[in-house]
């Protein structure tokens, strides 16, 4: 057998093995939302996303978790957005090619994986105690926009790295400045792929649960958050507290809440999705 053989033989095992290990995660995917689906669809309805929580678990609801999620993921978008964007700007189109340069792109890429505890005693240092903002939304939309700002700004880079350098040439040669450019050209160019970037992001940060937890956010509320002082809790703290309760009541409450949970990351992700493939057409 000579090396080309050996090599086409190598692709191949490799190529089954891919496909082999696919099979094996989608399986195990489908046999756990199948489960949760079985334990939790009945439960779905009206009074059950509208009802506050209870000691009973037949009267238990997502309320004020459904509304302290929707609260956190539209301050963090607010915070987020602007400023990932803006430095994702920054850095690809006026930042010099030096080494401080260099240090900060190492160092953005390596804070996307930091693990996000490290971002909730952050929250908690800075923004729960020396800003004295308390176990508030505020304070959590805060610490998960400090996690998610890298993915933000990395996403920005590379979405305006794939805008071709003709439509910058072009600009210029009709005379336009350099933040026109930016403006009227490089930013609706790559919007697809900055939305994709932000939308991925903002799925991360919804699912999110110890970094809240650290700031202080509550397993029990018995109102939704008005304003972004009030306390709060989240979904995933929901399910958490329902999980780990005996009655066979809140284990399928929190069967339930997991299906909604899903639903909405599954709609994030969708749109994600549709943006990166319209942007990719565009191009094409």
């Amino acid at each position: 057998m000579n090396n080309i053989q050996k090599n086409r033989w190598k692709d191949q095992a490799f190529k089954y093995w891919g496909i082999f290990c696919t099979i094996i995660g989608l399986v195990l995917l489908a046999v756990f939302i199948g489960d949760i689906l079985i334990d939790g669809i009945l439960r779905i309805d009206w009074a059950f996303i509208t009802d506050l929580p209870s000691r009973k678990a037949e009267n238990s609801g997502i309320y004020t978790a459904l509304m302290g999620s929707i609260w956190i993921l539209l301050l963090t978008t607010i915070i987020a957005f602007p400023i990932g964007v803006a430095a994702g700007i920054y850095l690809e189109e006026y930042a010099k090619n030096n080494k401080l340069a260099g240090l900060l792109e190492i160092n953005i890429s390596n804070l996307a994986g930091v693990p996000s505890i490290i971002y909730g005693l952050l929250g908690l240092e800075v923004f729960v105690r020396i800003m004295n903002l308390g176990a508030s939304v505020l304070a959590g939309s805060l610490t998960l926009s400090l996690l998610i700002l890298p993915i933000v700004i990395v996403a920005t880079r590379e979405a305006i790295k794939a805008v071709p350098k003709s439509i910058k040439d072009a600009s210029f040669a009709l005379g336009a400045s350099k933040w026109q450019t930016i403006w009227h050209q490089i930013l609706p160019a790559s919007s697809g792929g900055i939305l994709t970037g932000v939308i991925l992001a903002l799925s991360r940060a919804v699912g999110e649960t110890a970094p809240l937890i650290v700031v202080g956010a509550l397993a029990y509320v018995p109102f939704a958050p008005s304003n972004p002082m009030d306390e709060f809790s989240v979904m995933p703290i929901q399910i958490f507290n329902w999980i780990s309760r005996p009655q066979s009541g809140f284990i399928e409450n929190a069967a339930a809440a997991i299906i909604i949970l899903l639903g909405i990351t599954f709609i994030m992700n969708g749109i994600a999705v549709y943006f990166r493939n319209k942007w990719q057409k565009k191009w094409k």
